[in-house]
């Protein structure tokens, strides 16, 4: 399980947002059979999703969407959170890889291509607030700090990793957002920056300093404050893959075919449905199909 922590640091210079979503990604990368790249990049959407979720939330039942829509071999790419500290995500092409980068990075890059970045935010009585912004490189990581100055006028640093083990599985994932607040003196900004050129990787640091440490090496002379219940808040946000679909939801979605649909699908043995979100299969026997048939004649005849 993983978890998302926050604070403030430099003496209220900044506001932290970090979190540790290695076996959120894993789940990701298993269910979706994602080729190392496409893992990457999509554990990235995933980890940033959830941090945007608990920087820009005002109610506990927003949701946040980010879409990414590139020119590259992944196609477009989804990633959602929710202050619940549920995700869930897909991409277009699972399959879809490329060589390491001149870095030796997993070329999350070059797999995106040029294009979006949409942000959407899902309120609980309906209403979506919507912003689109040009990709800056398509390392999503970069995208997300454009988008949070040019949106939301949030001047952000953002660190999101992802590190696949040569077999498949992930090592490490995770990120952080390091929001400048309003009089921040200079000083600790400057230091603020020093830090992150020396920082190696997140996914590194996660993996050799866990997400405590990573996060005092981001912040070494800044000093962190946790928030936790003094303030009200729970000290940690349980982080997982965790997606909204159930059998109910796939029944419904087979009310879309027509009478004569259902029932070839039940003489050819049934059907199965498929979450797009998290590739969960329900199947349906050839006799619910069949029932659910007779259930809309009846619902046409009333």
């Amino acid at each position: 399980m993983g978890r998302l922590i926050r604070g403030l640091a430099g003496d209220g210079a900044f506001r932290v947002l970090a979190a540790e979503t290695t076996d959120a990604v894993e789940e990701a990368r298993r269910r979706h059979g994602l080729a190392p790249t496409a893992t990457a990049a999509l554990g990235r959407a995933l980890t940033g999703a959830a941090l945007l979720a608990f920087l820009l939330s005002k109610t506990p039942r927003e949701r946040v969407t980010l879409k990414i829509e590139g020119d590259g071999p992944l196609g477009h790419l989804v990633a959602e959170a929710g202050v619940d500290g549920r995700l869930r995500g897909y991409v277009g092409r699972p399959e879809a890889d490329l060589p390491p980068n001149e870095r030796g990075k997993l070329d999350v890059g070059g797999l995106i291509g040029r294009g979006d970045l949409r942000v959407m935010r899902s309120l609980p009585s309906g209403e979506i607030y919507d912003s689109t912004v040009p990709l800056v490189s398509g390392e999503i990581a970069e995208d997300l700090a454009h988008y949070l100055a040019k949106s939301e006028q949030i001047p952000s640093a953002v660190l999101l990793g992802v590190r696949v083990g040569p077999e498949g599985p992930v090592e490490a994932a995770g990120g952080m957002v390091v929001q400048v607040l309003p009089g921040a003196p200079e000083e600790a900004i400057a230091r603020l920056e020093e830090n992150l050129k020396a920082v190696p990787g997140f996914s590194q640091l996660l993996k050799e300093k866990g997400l405590p440490g990573a996060v005092e090496a981001v912040l070494r002379g800044l000093g962190f404050e946790k928030l936790g219940e003094k303030a009200g808040l729970p000290p940690e946000i349980p982080i997982a893959f965790r997606c909204r679909c159930d059998r109910e939801k796939a029944r419904a979605s087979l009310s879309f075919f027509t009478p004569d649909e259902l029932e070839r699908m039940a003489q050819e043995g049934g059907a199965e449905v498929v979450c797009r979100w998290c590739g969960e299969v329900y199947r349906f026997a050839p006799g619910e199909l069949k029932a659910l048939n007779r259930g809309q004649a009846s619902d046409q005849t009333n």
